[in-house]
């Protein structure tokens, strides 16, 4: 295990990296109105004495360098449009928490509600559970995120009264975000244990089970739903930690100061530094995710190892 976790540890570092020289160099690609506020009312001199004093004027490898040199001491750099001047660490500080308590409930919610439907599609094949988590996944899948968030805000605040506003404060302004949320991953959830679940109920050992007499429901909840939920394990820090940098629209939709909102903002206005700060978060959720995936999947599941072959992911 723990010569597994020093490499992909190794993997994940050389992997990030890579997305951030990429990330950086591309960046510096851009025009530099994205480094300036009050970009038009700036004399040539005025650009020109930023430019050096930002660094902007070295090579670019040289400028990459000194970035990774600052990473290191946990320096993301300052915010030059967004908020001119103040540390984008201190910016991202104010938000994570809003997406981390949004995402971790709506998480939450869509496990509470996926994998009891799924646990019903797969053993009520055919009949009413069945074909009606079926619609709601093929209608989930097949209608643009969008226009079922546009839904839920429109007819939550004409039937509910729910305010179309998020408020820190007032929980009711919560609910309609987390419901666009955790609609997608409550989909996905049932949709793959229904399809482990029926694979894991076509074995040999179910198959004998049935035939010792040991009762059905015994044996889905016990044997069945426990081996398809293995799996499926492996996605739900990745599903947990996408859900701490939150649903870009969704934040935008009713002005949730968190993480995704906080994207969408600084990328209208092309503040470069911020942006390039919030891509490299969204690299470090998704690397930590895929480890912590492999991880809790051999605590599940004991006979798995990731030190053998095909272990792994």
């Amino acid at each position: 295990m723990i010569k597994y976790l020093i490499k992909r540890f190794a993997r994940s570092i050389l992997t990030l990296i890579i997305i951030i020289s990429v990330v950086f160099i591309l960046l510096r690609m851009m025009p530099i109105e994205g480094y300036f506020q009050n970009f038009e009312k700036l004399t040539n001199e005025q650009i020109q004495a930023g430019i050096h004093n930002m660094g902007l004027d070295k090579p670019v490898l040289i400028q990459l360098k000194d970035f990774f040199i600052q990473l290191l001491h946990g320096n993301l750099g300052t915010s030059r449009i967004y908020r001119a001047n103040v540390p984008i660490s201190k910016i991202l500080a104010g938000k994570i928490p809003i997406s981390l308590k949004l995402g971790g409930i709506a998480l939450a919610l869509s496990l509470t509600l996926g994998l009891p439907l799924g646990s019903l599609m797969a053993r009520s094949k055919g009949k009413f559970w069945d074909k009606f988590g079926t619609a709601f996944i093929v209608f989930v899948q097949a209608v643009p995120a969008a226009v079922y968030f546009l839904f839920i805000q429109i007819f939550g605040n004409e039937w509910f009264g729910f305010s179309m506003l998020f408020s820190k404060d007032d929980y009711s302004t919560w609910i309609m975000p987390i419901i666009s949320m955790a609609i997608g991953n409550t989909a996905y959830y049932a949709m793959w244990l229904r399809r482990y679940m029926v694979d894991e109920s076509n074995k040999d050992y179910v198959k004998l089970a049935k035939a010792k007499g040991v009762p059905e429901k015994k044996i889905m909840m016990k044997h069945v739903f426990r081996n398809a939920f293995v799996p499926m394990i492996q996605y739900l820090p990745t599903s947990f930690l996408n859900s701490i940098v939150g649903s870009i629209y969704v934040e935008s939709l009713y002005s949730i100061p968190g993480m995704g909102g906080l994207l969408v903002d600084v990328v209208k206005r092309q503040d470069n530094t911020m942006v390039q700060a919030i891509v490299i978060v969204f690299a470090c959720v998704g690397i930590l995710g895929l480890m912590l995936g492999d991880l809790l999947m051999t605590l599940i599941d004991p006979r798995i190892s990731l030190n053998k072959k095909g272990g792994a992911r």
